[in-house]
């Protein structure tokens, strides 16, 4: 049997971007080489707060991937974005004005939606991921007839668009990252009827992990905190801030918060308060194992990867409780705890800080769960009969 030819458009590729979609698109590409012909659809953008181009246009390769780049139309400015997207929110809009306001927020590529409707006949099947950006809303009802869409939604005001729920209804086979994911993207877009699975994706670390590469590296003693992501007011950051500054004017535990991740804002003047910037894969696994617990505030996330992670390496994870997803993880794999207000945010904390044996379960609660949920072979397994049912004679068999 002849591999298919996948195309994967995304709305940024490469091992320097930082976001938990475009890993999660750039793990997928990578680990169904093993199983298809896999092209890469994106733009030259690198950061997604202008999506000016910064990657030469053209293709490449990377991991046995083929990756074509096309140029933005134009970049945005990012404080007037936030305004209009303001204004629309509060607004009563039109179908018009969602489109153009999508249109707007991009990244928006004439040279890539043309791509896809000229080489539609080329490819098999075309996988969309994340339904906000518009390289998805524009490129996907080109071939609505070979789409699959990884959504990626999460509880937030733009799934509730008329523009994005008539979207949600166009793929021919849809892939949930969880359930919750899937449960409410259901009861917003009323998309039931679409044939669809919840599979995630793996997690492969790498092969030697060293906490103590970590501290020398860095030079960080004792217990620490880490957050592993954008360094934005979007992931909760400055909530995270004041709840660890308060925390350590009320507790004598030497404790630091280490960041990892390109920062959108401005932080807190405080040597216990450590940003790294963007770190290599390596180094993100060697701080993951050698944290004290991992921690997330975010309020909205389709899945984190980044959980994932740390409970490979056996790390405990503390989460902001208004994130279903997130909380349901921790929920379902025992490998996490929860806080939706200072007051729990400092038990939590100090209840970790105190069991070890408890931290120790918990990472071992998780590692277990990822083995479990997240095997590499078995989500590509997965993949490959629902691309399977994509070349045979009838269409949706995967079951």
């Amino acid at each position: 049997m002849s591999k298919p030819r996948v195309a994967m458009v995304v709305q940024r590729y490469g091992p320097e971007v930082n976001g938990g979609a475009e890993d999660a698109a750039r793990w997928l590409a990578e680990a169904l080489t093993t199983i298809a012909h896999i092209d890469v659809l994106t733009t030259c953008a690198l950061d997604y707060t202008t999506w000016a181009d910064h990657y030469p246009p053209g293709q490449s390769q990377h991991n046995n991937v083929t990756i074509h780049r096309f140029p933005v139309d134009s970049p945005r400015n990012w404080q007037q974005s936030q305004l209009k997207t303001g204004r629309l929110l509060l607004s009563k809009r039109s179908l018009d004005e969602e489109m153009a306001w999508i249109r707007e927020q991009g990244p928006f590529s004439t040279p890539l939606l043309q791509f896809i409707k000229q080489q539609a006949g080329t490819y098999d099947a075309f996988i969309f991921v994340t339904y906000l950006y518009a390289t998805t809303f524009f490129g996907l009802p080109l071939v609505a007839d070979k789409a699959i869409l990884i959504p990626a939604a999460h509880d937030e005001p733009f799934i509730y668009m008329d523009a994005y729920r008539a979207l949600l209804n166009m793929p021919r086979h849809i892939v949930y990252l969880t359930e919750a994911e899937r449960d409410l993207t259901m009861r917003v877009a009323g998309n039931g009827r679409i044939p669809h699975h919840v599979m995630a994706i793996g997690v492969t670390p790498p092969d030697n992990i060293s906490p103590d590469r970590f501290y020398q590296k860095y030079g960080i003693e004792g217990d620490f905190l880490l957050y592993s992501g954008r360094i934005s007011e979007a992931k909760n950051v400055p909530e995270l801030c004041a709840f660890f500054q308060r925390y350590r004017r009320e507790h004598s535990h030497p404790l630091k918060l280490v960041l990892t991740g390109k920062s959108y804002l401005t932080l807190p003047d405080d040597a216990d308060i450590i940003p790294l910037g963007f770190v290599s894969t390596q180094d993100m696994f060697d701080a993951l194992s050698a944290a004290t617990v991992f921690v997330l505030p975010s309020l909205f996330e389709s899945l984190s990867i980044i959980i994932l992670q740390a409970w490979l390496v056996e790390t405990a994870v503390m989460v902001n409780g208004h994130c279903k997803v997130t909380r349901r993880q921790c929920q379902r794999s025992q490998g996490g705890l929860y806080y939706t207000s200072y007051d729990e945010f400092a038990a939590v904390l100090d209840r970790l800080l105190t069991d070890e044996p408890l931290r120790r379960q918990l990472g071992e609660n998780g590692r277990r769960f990822v083995q479990h949920h997240y095997a590499p072979d078995h989500i590509a397994d997965q993949y490959q009969r629902l691309l399977h049912s994509f070349t045979a004679a009838t269409p949706n068999q995967f079951k």
